[in-house]
């Protein structure tokens, strides 16, 4: 592994988790996994046929279902464990394919449990009038009410034990095969950059180029990036419509209602155990406050010397903003400001980057992007990152410690309760993020906080007005998918519309991005659809408890780990109403948009204050 020094990025180290593929620790978890099949299985035939309130009675079920409770909590450790490792193994080389192969292991190992989990979910809803009375009697089960609760909800939408079955072995030569070749695709193809010398930059590298000061290289890095997502389109655009196509037809199988888009967002709006009342709420805040973003983009456009701002300047560096960090710098500032807030957060992260949980380096054949992903038979954590000493990269190393840190505070949970809903899953991250930024600002001079200002609108433009249009862009492809294939010119003209829906005139309209449904790997997901609108949630919950942090001090610390662990036991709706928000009026939506605004007005009046002088550091 690099040393972590200030010249040096990191590798992680994963041997702390298993040492390899042949590790006699690895292969018993494997076997453990295994054979966890057949105890599942003998534990179902142990439910009366009659049921239990006509044999055995509460007692019996009680037992039982503490019996299967323990049972699939120790699968979920070994699974989540041994998926999260060769995963990690593989996105940091896609072309392992010792490493795929094994993830093709675990996958297959898993296929049984999807007809065994149809079983039991049909021996809940069989047995539901005596297991739902258990949790009034039984403190050790009434922690497991929401999930039971909740798991009773999903047998409704499944379908027979041997299709489900069949569903889960087919999706792991198609679904899941197709979500590897677009992260194949996306992490290996690379174009040429410079003919003199033969360097070619992959598309990652090509991506990080968006955020350099000067525009001609920016330019010049999104026409290579346009012009290499078309040489890969066709497959990348198979791999979509396999996985739309697979998608719709298994939500139809699993009888939810309503068109392909309304059957898709039903489902991933109880995935995240968020109402479709405060869905339709957040959406029409983040609706309402599109015409502040355009602007921020105005403004923006000003400061660089331009009549408005090209896809490719939306990440400029202005002012300050564009000072590099080396990853030493990073590591020291995001520990203090962690443990500024909470001693406890603070020492996780000395620890996370002591022990080498962290790969932050680009390498041709690394997945693109960042995840944070948890071992919990180790309860240990990875973050994979590529860091680029912009100041983004290091909010994004915040962002994903922040994950991690959610998932320390549950590591002694039940395997079962370890889990958070996609809404609730970004809270601590954008939290921790939103942390490290607002430390940066209040330390700076008047003179120097444009930049960072920018920085914030620029993360905050993401996430509330690019990911609408990503969520008008999914919702248009459930609706032609149901029609058949869907082209790659016709992915292109969709993009272009919901960019043009939500940017408006803040953006050139002749100089958008094409091809974001290529580069963008939350689409490519049979399981998980919609996986936009949990980012905009996040980031405004994270801002509601950041502003109670603000007001409550030091004591609030404590509240917020009680908050995280109560992700795993409780939705969304119930969550956020226990930190005291309605999530389901539009106005609460707004108090977190209420703070972009008044950074936008902020902005503005810094770049006014710039009339006259330089363009913020952008060389034309």
């Amino acid at each position: 592994m690099a040393e972590v020094a200030d010249t040096m990025v990191p590798r992680w180290n994963l041997e702390s988790i298993f040492v390899g593929f042949d590790d006699p620790v690895y292969l018993s978890a494997l076997e453990e996994l295994s054979s966890g099949a057949k105890k599942f299985e003998r534990l179902l035939a142990e439910v009366p046929q009659e049921g239990f309130a006509h044999k055995g009675g509460d007692i019996a079920a009680a037992e039982w279902l503490t019996r299967m409770i323990e049972l699939r909590s120790r699968i979920h450790i070994l699974s989540e464990t041994l998926s999260s490792f060769c995963y990690a193994r593989y996105s940091v080389d896609t072309t392992n394919t010792q490493a795929m192969n094994n993830l093709n292991r675990v996958e297959e190992l898993l296929v049984p449990f999807n007809r065994l989990l149809t079983l039991y979910l049909n021996a809940l809803k069989d047995n539901a009038d005596v297991i739902t009375a258990l949790f009034t009697r039984s403190g050790d089960l009434q922690q497991y009410q929401h999930l039971i609760e909740d798991e009773i909800f999903w047998q409704a939408r499944q379908m027979s034990p041997a299709e489900e079955d069949l569903a889960a072995d087919l999706a792991r030569s198609g679904a899941s095969a197709w979500s590897r070749l677009q992260e194949q695709m996306t992490s290996t193809a690379s174009a040429l950059w410079d003919e003199k010398t033969g360097e070619r930059k992959t598309l990652v590298e090509l991506r990080a180029l968006a955020h350099d000061a000067n525009r001609e290289i920016r330019k010049r890095a999104w026409e290579k990036e346009i012009e290499l997502c078309k040489t890969i389109s066709l497959p990348v655009a198979s791999a979509l419509n396999g996985i739309k196509g697979a998608t719709i037809t298994l939500n139809g199988r699993r009888s939810w209602k309503g068109s392909s888009f309304e059957a898709a967002i039903a489902k991933s709006t109880h995935q995240g155990l968020l109402s479709e009342r405060s869905l339709s709420a957040l959406i029409h805040a983040m609706e309402e406050a599109l015409p502040h973003w355009r602007r921020y983009l105005g403004a923006k456009a000003r400061l660089m010397g331009l009549s408005s701002c090209a896809f490719y300047d939306l990440f400029a560096p202005v002012g300050n903003a564009g000072t590099r960090w080396t990853f030493d710098k990073a590591r020291q500032r995001i520990c203090e400001i962690f443990a500024d807030f909470s001693p406890r957060m603070g020492a996780f992260a000395e620890r996370a980057f002591a022990e080498s949980w962290i790969d932050a380096e680009p390498r041709a054949g690394k997945v693109g992007g960042a995840y944070f992903t948890f071992m919990p038979l180790v309860k240990q954590g990875r973050v994979l990152a590529n860091f680029d000493g912009t100041f983004s990269s290091v909010l994004t190393l915040a962002h994903e410690l922040g994950h991690a840190f959610h998932a320390e505070v549950m590591k002694d949970e039940s395997g079962l309760l370890m889990g958070s809903p996609m809404t609730l899953a970004e809270t601590a991250s954008i939290f921790a993020e939103t942390l490290v930024f607002d430390a940066e600002l209040e330390h700076m001079k008047e003179a120097d906080k444009l930049g960072l200002l920018e920085m914030h609108l620029q993360d905050g433009c993401q996430i509330l007005v690019d990911i609408l249009s990503r969520y008008y862009f999914e919702r248009d492809v459930f609706a032609a998918r149901a029609s058949g294939e869907i082209p790659v010119e016709q992915l292109c003209q969709m993009m272009i519309a919901n960019q043009k829906a939500t940017y408006g005139d803040g953006l050139d309209g002749q100089a958008l991005h094409p091809y974001m449904w290529l580069v963008k790997g939350h689409y490519y997901s049979s399981d998980l659809a919609f996986y936009n609108f949990p980012y905009a949630f996040g980031q405004l919950f994270a801002l509601a408890l950041y502003g109670r942090s603000r007001q409550e001090g030091s004591s609030f610390a404590g509240v917020y780990e009680d908050i995280l662990l109560d992700t795993g036991r409780m939705d969304a709706v119930k969550v956020t109403a226990r930190a005291g928000f309605d999530i389901e009026s539009p106005d609460f939506w707004r108090q977190g948009i209420n703070h972009f605004i008044e950074k936008i007005e902020e902005f503005e009046r810094l770049v006014e204050g710039q009339s006259g002088r330089d363009n913020g550091g952008d060389t034309q």
